[in-house]
């Protein structure tokens, strides 16, 4: 298994199965961070915008930042390592946020390299390691959704 720390882009032959590739810089979320995406999004739930619901309202008791702005922001921090030559970030089959992230928290991402996609396009599949834990949570979260797959798949 090679680890990669940070060179701009790759192309389709440097990727390979098990490869991990370390997204570098991390980003601390700040409070305007997280409302102005909210405002831009038109997510206006006050577990993400209201101090005082929050506070009296909410398991946590403080503000909880909107997991679609962690998801993008990890999207946007693998570009240099998996878009920034010539492969892009086209579709994600799944994405999970285990954990609350709060205000003033930093995030950082990491991918692993997993399957070979050759549908004629010659793409490559990425997965946060592990495969097998991830293809566990896939499993458990399409049976509590009611969502029969046929496979999920292991490399």
């Amino acid at each position: 298994m090679t680890t990669y720390d940070r060179p701009f882009g790759r192309y389709f032959e440097e990727f390979a199965i098990g490869d991990v590739y370390k997204h570098w810089p991390g980003k601390t979320i700040t409070e305007a961070d997280d409302h102005l995406f909210c405002m831009i999004t038109m997510n206006h739930h006050p577990l993400h915008t209201n101090a005082w619901f929050a506070e009296h309202e909410s398991v946590q008791k403080k503000n909880v930042v909107v997991g679609n702005l962690v998801y993008s922001l990890v999207l946007g921090m693998s570009v240099p390592d998996v878009s920034g030559s010539a492969i892009a970030n086209l579709e994600v089959e799944s994405l999970i946020h285990r954990n609350p992230t709060f205000h003033g928290d930093t995030i950082y991402a990491v991918i692993g390299g997993s399957a070979w996609n050759n549908d004629g396009s010659g793409k490559v599949g990425y997965t946060a390691p592990s495969v097998e834990g991830q293809a566990e949570v896939i499993r458990g979260a399409q049976a509590a959704a009611g969502i029969r797959s046929l496979k999920v798949f292991l490399t």
